[in-house]
């Protein structure tokens, strides 16, 4: 009888609290620790690094949410995951001790995320790249707990998976918040064209022939997105998250393919 009484507005208000509805969060953290079990070999202990990750981000994210609204029914899945966390990083830290070195660098970035939350800047692109930072560290994570850390191959890895996630970022950010800024689509275009010199140098060529589709991504979609401005089919974040799905998609296959 008392869970009648919630309204219906109220039930979706309570599945934000605990889920947020970040579809790109969750690329964030598959990407790279699919490339850090690419990188090494698949293992049980890696299973509970993915519980650890995933309730890291669903608490780190009610913390974030508490520090916007203040509202105490954040508090609630932040202890939760918090929880989840603390059991899953202890015993993480009893079979790999060194991750206590990446935890440390993982913080740190949380601590930027979080500065630029409570200063009002909560999805600034300081904010994002923390984020970023805080995911990579994922791909040396699953290599250390696997027991097959090889340093030049995680290293690639890492390239890989944080080329691709700051460009993913670069691409939103271009399309939506930043949208109509020639001088941000600059920033973006210059970036991918980097990314395309160093795949090319230091990557199989699998790596170059996606990095110059990622290119191509970044410089077209902003031009179609203004060539649609006025029309009837004007380009949505849907479309852009289909576009995206698509590239992590592809990156996982030139992974699979080519390896590191």
């Amino acid at each position: 009888m008392k869970a009648a009484t919630l309204s219906a507005p109220d039930r979706p208000r309570d599945r934000v609290r605990w889920v947020p509805r970040q579809h790109g969060a969750w690329a964030m953290l598959a990407i790279p620790f699919v490339l850090g079990v690419v990188a090494s070999r698949p293992g049980p202990w890696q299973g509970v690094l993915a519980v650890a990750a995933v309730s890291a981000y669903l608490a780190s994210s009610a913390l974030l949410d508490w520090t916007r609204a203040r509202r105490r029914a954040y508090l609630e899945p932040a202890a939760v995951f918090g929880g989840c966390f603390a059991v899953a990083g202890v015993a993480l830290l009893a079979v790999a001790p060194g991750l206590a070195l990446l935890a440390a660098v993982a913080a740190a970035a949380a601590v930027v995320a979080l500065g630029a939350s409570v200063a009002g800047h909560p999805r600034s692109l300081v904010a994002s790249l923390a984020q970023v930072a805080q995911a990579l560290v994922l791909v040396p994570a699953a290599a250390l707990v696997a027991g097959a850390f090889d340093p030049p191959t995680v290293a690639r890895a890492v390239l890989v998976a944080g080329g691709y996630l700051v460009s993913s970022v670069l691409v939103v950010r271009s399309m939506i918040r930043a949208r109509g800024d020639r001088g941000f689509r600059a920033l973006s275009a210059g970036y991918h064209a980097v990314a395309v010199v160093v795949a090319a140098l230091f990557l199989p060529a699998a790596y170059a022939v996606l990095a110059l589709a990622l290119a191509a991504r970044a410089v077209g979609l902003p031009l179609l997105q203004d060539r649609l401005a006025d029309g009837p089919h004007r380009l949505r974040p849907v479309h852009l998250g289909m576009v995206e799905i698509g590239a992590s998609l592809a990156l996982v296959l030139a992974v699979v393919v080519a390896r590191f």
